[in-house]
């Protein structure tokens, strides 16, 4: 169950960290409103507020966030952009995943 939490705080983690860099990216890039930067704001500091969530030192946490945030950008790629990733987009974000199970569930040695 530790592992299926870990994983699910991540992706939202990951969701709160691209929708709060996307936001501005709308304004800057697609003549979207200024307005766009409350609610950017809002999702990066919950974006930091979960990054403290997390059950593990802050550096393994970063490290292994890194992964994870890898497979929601190709999600998203495909979800919010509408752009089918190819194969090595999710080979490589399959393989970032697995190295984020590594870091975080592999076995520790005090």
């Amino acid at each position: 169950m530790f592992e299926l939490k870990t994983l699910f705080l991540f992706l939202a983690t990951a969701l709160a960290e691209i929708v709060g860099c996307y936001l501005p990216y709308l304004w800057l890039k697609q003549d979207g409103s200024a307005w766009l930067l409350v609610p950017a704001a809002a999702s990066l500091a919950l974006f930091a507020w979960l990054l403290t969530l997390h059950p593990t030192d802050a550096g393994r946490t970063y490290a292994a966030y890194g992964g994870v945030y890898v497979f929601v950008a190709v999600l998203w790629l495909w979800a919010i952009d509408g752009v089918r990733p190819t194969a090595w987009d999710m080979a490589g974000s399959l393989l970032a995943l697995a190295g984020m199970a590594i870091i975080m569930f592999g076995p520790r040695h005090a």
